[in-house]
């Protein structure tokens, strides 16, 4: 054991479990994940404890009623009284030794074992094989994980041959820990992944999807993306990405090819912290203009490469297993991703009509899905002219109109209380509107039956002049905030 190099502060919670491993008569490391986070200076999303106990030796120390164990691999689930979600449970898994991985992904065999050194030398990469003793306040570090930590590098466990076969999918957890930690490969390890691609045809179409759900929502989905493509794993995610590689556009709209487009645009999508929808969103919304492509008097053109991208983009997605609510919402994004048109010709009606379609949460969603494209077309600036006047007009459209239903009386109240309906009636609410703008208190319905009998009286003159001023009023206040709106976009 060596001593720790910076000071780990482990919540109580979980000093708690392993310490009563201890009083037990075992040892108890944290490992994994958490331990590589907090040399990285990252609080953990969850903590692994691992320990010489059997499964049935922990359930005994913490009780039947505070434990849960369902599993083939010795994890037993321990319950805290913790808040935070994370803590709720601690994972506690014995020491394991396996071997036989006939499937390229689950040993044939596991067995328990005494020795920490045995555990951490089946792990997949040095950065997670390190253990942490917190009630000594050292570390064992049997691979030099610690230094690849310090110099950002992904390294294999051994012989990274061996470390691929056994469990396929640790070739998409390389790139994605790549692109989540913003680290680089070894070399000998990226060879290996390249050499070994086609062994992730093994690994279920769900584990696919976490480890790309994974690899989508990190900092640098980019880098992910163009390493997957690199060591031909992209093809096991969607092929149809693959055939935009090398796909060229129209040189005035566009500065990439369709598929560097695409994986700018989610880069910019990731940048901005946008969600996992929009972010691949940003990823698919061309994804079939290599269907589409046409050539004619050296022009390029995509004609239907949003309809056609839906079909592509639901497929893609079933195939992954995505859930249904995220197949039907991305689909519907990639469908409608060139709702934009020139503002200068688009009516506030057809705004409307966009809005009644999608709905307003996907309507702002189709707009940042906008700026990505930009973005990753080459553009400079993700919010021109045009656009911010297209999201005014949505915001717009979105408004509540300042009109007579915002009174606490109408027509047919006041019916009840002797007016009759017509023109006289129509009046009386304009003249009553202009007061409430005035004074907002006034919008009771006793004020306002009360102030309607004193005026309904008036002559059919003065009546006219007193509506005239709520019809100015009302007209004026809408004018107003459609001018803030406008204001606030910097559009005229």
């Amino acid at each position: 054991m060596s001593k720790s190099p910076i000071f780990l502060k482990i919540p109580e919670i979980v000093t708690r479990v392993t310490e009563q491993i201890e009083q037990a008569g075992f040892e108890a490391f944290l490992v994994g994940g958490c331990v590589r986070d907090h040399f990285m200076g990252v609080i953990p999303k969850d903590y692994d404890v691992t320990t010489n106990a059997t499964p049935e030796q922990i359930i005994a120390i913490f009780g039947e009623d505070k434990t849960f164990y369902d599993n083939a691999f010795g994890t037993v689930g321990v319950k805290t009284d913790a808040e935070e979600p994370f803590l709720k449970v601690i994972e506690v898994t014995p020491y394991r030794l396996e071997s036989g991985y006939s499937d390229n992904r689950h040993p044939d065999e596991v067995r328990f074992s005494q020795k920490i050194e045995d555990d951490l030398c089946r792990r997949d990469f040095t950065i997670n094989a390190i253990a942490y003793s917190p009630s000594k306040g050292q570390y064992i570090d049997l691979f030099d994980g610690i230094k690849d930590i310090e110099e950002k590098r992904i390294k294999t466990v051994g012989n990274p041959d061996v470390r691929f076969r056994e469990d396929a999918l640790r070739l998409l957890r390389a790139i994605r820990f790549a692109a989540q930690l913003g680290f680089t490969i070894d070399s000998e390890t990226f060879t290996s992944v390249c050499v070994n691609h086609e062994t992730l045809r093994n690994v279920s179409r769900e584990r696919i999807r976490d480890e790309f759900i994974k690899l989508i929502i990190s900092d640098n989905p980019a880098n992910g993306i163009f390493l997957l493509l690199q060591a031909k794993l992209l093809g096991y995610i969607s092929e149809d990405l693959v055939r935009a590689v090398g796909v060229s556009q129209n040189k005035g709209g566009h500065k990439y090819d369709v598929f560097e487009h695409l994986v700018r645009s989610l880069q910019y999508a990731a940048d901005q912290k946008f969600s996992l929808e929009i972010r691949l969103t940003a990823l698919f919304h061309d994804i079939a203009k290599p269907h589409t492509k046409r050539e004619s008097n050296e022009k390029t053109t995509f004609f239907g490469h949003e309809v056609v991208g839906e079909r592509v983009t639901r497929v893609t997605l079933e195939n992954l297993k995505f859930s249904r609510e995220t197949i039907e919402y991305i689909s519907m994004l990639v469908r409608w991703h060139m709702f934009f048109s020139d503002p200068d010709q688009i009516t506030l009606t057809a705004v409307r009509r966009m809005l009644a379609r999608v709905g307003e949460s996907a309507m702002w969603d189709l707009i940042k899905i906008r700026q990505c494209d930009r973005i990753g077309s080459g553009r400079p600036n993700a919010n021109p002219y045009r656009l911010r006047k297209y999201v005014s007009m949505v915001e717009e459209a979105l408004k509540a109109p300042v009109s007579l239903k915002m009174l606490k009386v109408d027509g047919t109240l006041l019916m009840k209380h002797g007016f009759e309906a017509g023109k006289k009636l129509g009046n009386v609410l304009y003249v009553l509107f202009d007061e409430v703008l005035e004074d907002p208190s006034k919008n009771t319905e006793e004020y306002l039956v009360t102030r309607a009998t004193e005026i309904k009286d008036l002559s059919e003159t003065e009546l006219e002049m007193l509506a005239q001023k709520g019809k100015d009023a009302l007209k004026k206040e809408n004018d107003e905030q459609v001018a803030d709106i406008r204001k606030k976009y910097k559009v005229d």
